[in-house]
């Protein structure tokens, strides 16, 4: 066993010891020492290591786990009690005990019930020394019970009435945490107006229309078990009322004037008042006849609960809670009683005596009511407990006299009253042990001359030793007051010399027997430096060399090693090492600095140091021109909470004179690594006043410039820290945008560290409705961009503001902006459309606009959606193609272009905002008149003859109207083709044939119509007289065709015909395009495009002369050729 040593030195002097210089130590207990060999074979009573909570609360799904653990020589056995009796773990074969340990495990995920094993455990360790008992342990198996099954009415009530939401959850273990959420698990919003109390309740001092919802839910979270239940919904619908009378403050919770309320010492006191009312009343605390404790007292839910931690007795009294409006104020009383369960002033201690010695044990508990303490041995009341005649108990204390072995055994101190109890094991260990000496036999100290010397003499031994020591074979004894012996038995020479050298013994006695150690002291030389390096100046590329010649111990064995400027010398051939030199060979600049010799052994070290300055050598060189050597030697003076001033000495200029310095900060704090500029100073300042800001760790660095350019940044100086302080700006960037219907997303941009001033850095995130008259609601959230306001009407405007504000305080009062809750679709479609047709493919539309308040968001503009109506072929098609216009802003009225005409058209006009579209108006109905139609789908020449020909042709594919008749144009042509081969004989000769047999056509038909005969077209001449069908000239628009004063006839009901027999269909160019800006088309009054439909003016230069015959019907065919 060791002594327990006190930081105090007994110093001897000769005249008080005469012979024998030694110590002994009066202490009524002993404590063990943690040495292994020594607790091998040391006896001692059972002490409790572990066990499981008094109040042991268990899952029910898992294997119960009820720990004991206890140490003692021998190792001690357990047993358990339960309710008050034995427990045998042996007949129960779902329990077992963990070995060598008493800790039990229930095996009931195999089979049983954790309910079977409910109830109070007590575990007993034991051994020959004594018994250690356990806690009384309360095992319950915890409990998540289901919602009774119940039926709740809506609830229907009118606006500005008081509300209280019922919770009352089932009664679990432990009780469950609660809270209110909707179908979608989001926490219901609360404030001053709207919170939850204690008991889970749901309070509204007065309602609105937007609290009706009919998902009221509370639900019940068992953190024990992981597991959550909901009541049902329940339904609120809020009826609006013209006007809501205002009516003063009436308490919702607790009732009357006046209640009691009884907390335990070390518990959070927690006082809760809700009131009623209209405006929302507001909640204040006072205490009577005192101040609340600042630094324990907090607010929570809007300041209707009022919470005082670790609450004592002094905290007793009588509470008031005031509700306030505009209209009255009440008052309740709460008064407040601390109790406490026991807690120690003093519990038991292990005591270590020897046999015949004295002691005692003390058990001080206070508490209220003050507790009752009761003592046990060995786990039985002391009362029926065998007699030991060295001890006499007298209430807390017990006091024992002469104790014998006998007298070993294990005290229980019980401390209790009606809130509670302690329970401490103390063991008395009656210990009859011969001296021992726990230091390793002949051990050397080695110290250095004049230094101290420090012997150990660790022992133990019960009755407490008495230690000597003595000095040399002969046993001389010690009785200089050169030595101090300290109260673990260590012997200190304060100064040691040469003649301490030797062996010293360490004596240990007891009644029991003695015990002696010897150690050894060497006192050794110490180390010196006798020849010195010496400072040298040296011109560049000669040889300096350094001296050191150590002297030391010849019994020690030194090491010396040489830097340069506390740093390893650099790795270069030209550095040498020779016995007591350093030889540096072609000095350069770079090797100008500090060297150092250091000289080591094992005991101690020494060292010297020389400067060695490189110069240039004569003659001198041209001088270089460079940039600045950074500056040095950089310090701070004058630190003020938010300046600083900053000097250093300048480096070389290399010629150049420095016109400007450039300081620069690092913020290890917030951006460790990353330079900024801080300020500028003329070239000839070596001090810089700094301006700083709050809670900076600033560390600086000095660059100077010359007209060759910048240096390389010095070296960086200390760091300096500045005090928090509140922030001096707000983040910015602020805004409100609702991202649903029901919520507001406030974000903005955070401040970064360096504009933080202080540790703590957080947000007041403040809103209220522009238009309302309720007050700022503010929350602080931590160092984010972002907060969201849930449950917040449909797209009402916000006044918005964001403080920061850190440990120390806050920020400026911020800008107020303004932003909007999320919108939802319009309600409302545009009334009254009406359409104005303006001509066969553009019509107006005109609507009225929808009410702002029905828009709920951002007016985006209106869109009309128009459709034709199918043809009856078409008319079994699924899909309607759409189109879609949209007018920005609040326009009532737009333009439709690119219809189609003799159409049936439909519409219908909508609303739109940031959320989407809004139901369609009522569709609207309208025809467009007859427009030009297309030409005919195509045309085709059916059995030609030399006299006549037949036309067929298909109908247009866009009538665009009824269709009445239609027109034949026609032109003679004359075919002219060049080929290659026209000069090659055969082709001269065949083209002669055909010349010929052509002219033999023209001569019989020629005479046939001088006779009178008739073709097919000749009937239509009889209608020379009919203004509709005589010659059209250029102005007409048709092509130029061969003039014949008597002969010149249009074919009626025909159209121009390319040479390839067919007309290619023509699709109508009427588009959106051609009615948008920079397109040739033009509209005429009706809206029709002007050069639709019309041929254009054709011209084609002459190939030879030109034919002045009359046109006919060869020359009708000539054209199809």
């Amino acid at each position: 066993m060791q002594l327990k040593i006190m930081p105090k030195k007994k110093r001897l002097s000769a005249g008080r010891v005469p012979l024998i210089l030694f110590l002994c130590q009066m202490i009524s207990a002993l404590e063990v020492p943690l040495d292994p060999k020594l607790l091998e074979d040391l006896l001692q009573p059972p002490t409790i290591t572990q066990q499981s909570p008094k109040d042991y609360i268990i899952d029910p799904r898992e294997n119960i786990v009820i720990q004991c653990e206890a140490k003692g020589k021998p190792p001690p056995s357990f047993s358990w009690t339960r309710n008050g009796t034995h427990f045998d773990i042996d007949k129960d074969p779902l329990v077992t005990m963990k070995p060598g340990s008493g800790t039990l495990i229930i095996n009931i995920m195999s089979e049983g019930k954790a309910e079977t094993y409910e109830g109070v455990y007590q575990c007993t360790a034991r051994n020959e020394r004594g018994a250690a008992i356990s806690n009384n342990i309360v095992v319950r198996p915890s409990r998540s019970p289901l919602w009774t099954k119940e039926k709740l009415e809506p609830i229907i009530l009118r606006n500005g009435q008081s509300l209280v939401l019922p919770c009352r959850p089932p009664v679990g273990l432990p009780p469950p945490i609660i809270f209110w959420m909707d179908n979608s698990f989001q926490r219901l919003p609360q404030s001053e107006r709207v919170s939850q109390g204690l008991n889970g309740d749901l309070y509204f001092s007065n309602v609105l229309p937007e609290d009706t919802r009919e998902d009221y839910i509370c639900y019940a979270r068992f953190n024990h078990t992981q597991t959550i239940q909901q009541k049902q919904p329940i339904s609120v619908k809020v009826i609006s009322a013209k006007s809501s009378r205002e009516r003063p403050p009436t308490f919702l919770t607790p009732e009357g004037n006046a209640s009691n309320k009884e907390e335990l010492r070390g518990n959070v006191l927690s006082l809760e008042c809700i009131a009623e009312g209209l405006p929302t009343p507001i909640i204040y605390w006072i205490k009577e006849d005192g101040i609340l404790p600042i630094n324990r007292t907090f607010y929570k839910n809007f300041k209707k609960t009022l919470q005082i931690i670790h609450v004592s007795e002094a905290d007793s009294g009588n509470y008031q809670c005031i509700a306030k409006n505009a209209l009255g104020a009440i008052h309740h009383t709460i008064s407040v009683t601390v109790k406490a369960a026991p807690y120690w002033i003093m519990a038991p201690q292990n005591l270590v005596l020897s046999p015949g010695e004295d002691g005692t044990l003390i058990c001080r508990a206070n508490g209220k009511p003050k507790p009752r303490i009761s003592w046990l041995t060995n786990g039985v009341p002391v009362e029926i407990a065998p007699d030991d005649p060295s001890r006499k108990i007298d209430g807390d204390t017990i006091i024992f006299s002469n104790v014998q072995e006998r007298s070993s055994a294990v005290y229980q101190c019980n401390a209790s009253n009606e809130y509670g109890y302690l329970l401490a094991n103390a063991f008395v260990n009656v210990l009859a042990e011969p001296p021992r000496i726990l230091t390793p036999t002949h051990t050397l100290y080695q110290v250095i001359a004049n230094r101290p010397a420090l012997l150990d003499c660790a022992f133990f031994g019960s009755p407490l030793p008495t230690i000597e020591w003595f000095k040399g074979a002969k046993g001389s004894a010690l009785h200089e007051d050169i030595y101090v012996l300290h109260e673990n038995g260590t012997l200190e020479i304060p100064v040691a010399q040469k003649d301490s050298t030797g062996t010293y013994t360490c004596v240990a006695r007891n009644k029991l027997g003695m015990a002696k150690n010897e150690v050894h002291l060497e006192i050794k030389d110490p180390t010196r430096i006798i020849k010195q390096p010496e400072y040298a100046v040296v011109q560049r590329g000669n040889t300096v060399s350094f001296e050191c010649e150590v002297k030391h111990d010849h019994t020690l064995i030194p090491t010396v090693i040489w830097l340069k400027d506390n740093s390893e010398l650099p790795s270069d051939e030209r550095f040498t090492i020779d016995k007591d030199h350093l030889v540096i060979a072609d000095v350069s600049d770079d090797d100008s600095g500090t060297y150092t010799c250091v000289a080591n052994t094992t005991l101690d070290n020494v060292s010297a140091s020389a400067v060695l300055s490189v110069v240039a050598p004569t003659p001198t060189p041209a001088p270089v021109y460079d940039v600045p050597n950074p500056p040095f030697d950089l310090e701070l003076t004058n630190p003020l909470d938010k300046s600083v001033q900053l000097s250093w000495t300048p480096g070389d200029d290399n010629n150049s004179p420095i016109t400007k310095f450039i300081i620069e900060y690092e913020d290890t704090m917030h951006e460790a690594g990353l330079w900024h500029h801080h300020a500028e100073v003329s070239g000839t300042q070596t001090t810089a006043q700094l301006k700083l800001s709050p809670y900076v760790n600033y560390s600086f660095r000095v660059m100077a410039e010359n007209s060759i350019g910048r240096s390389l940044p010095s070296e960086a100086s200390e760091q300096y820290l500045t005090k928090a302080a509140e922030p001096d700006k707000n983040p910015t960037a602020v805004e409100g945008l609702g991202s649903e219907p029901d919520n507001l997303v406030i974000t903005w941009k955070p401040l970064n560290g360096f504009e933080s001033n202080g540790p703590g850095l957080q947000y007041k995130v403040s809103w209220r409705q522009k238009d309302g008259d309720d007050e700022w609601t503010s929350v602080v959230v931590a160092n984010v961009s972002k907060y969201i306001v849930s449950g917040t009407p449909t797209f009402v405007p916000y006044l918005i503001k964001v403080q920061a504000l850190n440990d120390v305080g806050f920020a400026p009062e911020p800008a107020v902006v303004m932003g909007h809750s999320g919108e939802d679709l319009p309600m409302v479609a545009p009334g009254n459309v009406r359409v104005t047709v303006v001509n066969s493919t553009l019509a107006e539309v005109h609507w009225d606009p929808v009410p702002l308040k029905s828009i709920r968001g951002h007016l985006q503009g209106y869109r009309i959606y128009y459709w034709k109506a199918q043809s009856p072929s078409k008319r079994n098609r699924r899909h309607i193609e759409k189109k879609i216009l949209t007018f920005q802003g609040s326009k009532t009225h737009g333009m439709l272009p690119g219809l189609e005409p003799f159409s049936h058209y439909t519409l219908n006009v909508r609303v739109v905002n940031g959320k989407g579209e809004g139901p369609a108006s009522a569709d609207q109905v309208f025809n467009t008149p007859e427009g030009v139609p297309s030409a005919p789908s195509s045309l085709k020449i059916v059995n030609p003859t030399l006299d006549s020909l037949t036309l067929e042709w298909d109908p247009p594919s866009h009538p665009n109207g009824i269709l009445t008749e239609y027109t034949l144009k026609y032109q003679p042509t004359m075919a002219s083709r060049q080929v290659d081969i026209a000069t090659q004989g055969w082709f001269i000769g065949l083209m002669c044939a055909v010349a010929l047999l052509i002219l033999i056509l023209l001569i019989v038909c020629f005479i046939r119509r001088n006779k009178g005969g008739k073709y097919p077209v000749k009937e239509k001449e009889d209608a020379r007289a009919d203004p509709e069908i005589q010659p059209m000239k250029e102005d007409d628009g048709t092509f130029g065709e061969y003039s014949d004063a008597e002969d010149h006839k249009p074919l009626k009901k025909g159209s121009r015909t390319p040479s390839d027999r067919t007309v290619k269909k023509e699709d109508s160019d009427d588009s959106l395009v051609d009615y948008g800006e920079g397109v040739n088309g033009q509209f005429n009054e009706d809206g029709s495009f002007i050069g639709q439909y019309s041929g254009k003016k054709e011209k084609e230069p002459a190939e030879g002369n030109e034919s002045s015959e009359a046109p006919s019907p060869v020359n009708a065919m000539n054209s199809f050729v």
